[in-house]
């Protein structure tokens, strides 16, 4: 016997009954109106080419290092792009690797440049006033305050001061005096370069520049006291580590007089005329 009676409904399926009161619940119940998606990833990605490009045209530096030598002091230090950097003793140099270019400061003493090629990212050297622009050569700077000697040995280089530049080939040296650059000259690179291999070199140089030289290899002071003697011409080829020796030569091949103060400054002062 059947279990439905007369007052029984017969079994509907759910889907008829919600297509049946659809209307009414799409009146309680609205859904929200979708809103229009913005183009965003078309905006984020000339967002960041902007981003790049700025960085870029900005080149700000990311990375900083500092390096230095005592007086005597020789070393060669490997970079981080494969370049090669060898200090002369008391020397220093910092430098700061940009996103699009290398740069370095020889702010006091003398360097040999190894500098590895990468043509979109040049090397710069800077020291005092001038400036070296290279993009893969081998060159030495040599920074004693108001001269700075650039000598080329392999590659080319572009040295510049102030409005002033000038192409160097190799065998070729510029050299900045009080902050104006000099026609390129040929020089003896052996003679530039002596300094690594622990010798001093004097083909006719001013006292003054040879002491600078011998300073380098000295702790205390050497102090031309008489700056009449500045020019005095010296040869020879010295040990750099028998700088001592050197000096106590000096009043035998000059007219001058040696002297020591308690803390080890060496005085050099005009010899008086024998009466």
């Amino acid at each position: 016997m059947s279990a439905s009676g007369p007052n029984k409904q017969p079994f509907q399926p759910e889907e008829d009954v919600l297509e049946r009161h659809r209307d009414l619940l799409r009146e309680r119940f609205p859904l929200p109106v979708p809103k229009p998606r913005k183009p965003r990833a078309p905006l984020a990605g000339v967002a960041s080419l902007l981003l790049i490009a700025l960085l870029f045209w900005l080149d700000p530096a990311y990375r900083h290092e500092q390096f230095a030598t005592e007086p005597g002091q020789r070393r060669t230090l490997a970079l981080a792009d494969g370049s090669h950097l060898t200090l002369d003793g008391g020397t220093r140099v910092s430098l700061a690797w940009h996103l699009r270019s290398r740069r370095a400061e020889l702010q006091d003493g003398q360097a040999l440049f190894d500098v590895s090629r990468a043509r979109l990212r040049p090397f710069q050297v800077l020291a005092g006033t001038t400036r070296v622009q290279v993009k893969g050569t081998l060159f030495n700077v040599l920074n004693a305050g108001a001269d700075v000697q650039v000598t080329l040995l392999r590659g080319s280089v572009l040295v510049g001061a102030g409005d002033s530049e000038a192409h160097l080939a190799p065998g070729q040296q510029a050299i900045t005096h009080d902050g104006r650059l000099s026609a390129p000259r040929t020089v003896d690179t052996a003679t530039a370069t002596a300094w690594q291999d622990g010798k001093l070199v004097f083909k006719r140089t001013p006292l003054k520049q040879a002491l600078e030289a011998m300073q380098r290899y000295r702790g205390p002071r050497i102090v031309l006291d008489d700056p009449e003697l500045a020019d005095l011409p010296i040869n020879g080829v010295f040990k750099s580590e028998n700088v001592e020796s050197l000096l106590k030569l000096l009043p035998g091949v000059l007219p001058v007089e040696l002297s020591f103060d308690s803390d080890g400054t060496a005085h050099l002062q005009r010899r008086p005329a024998k009466k």
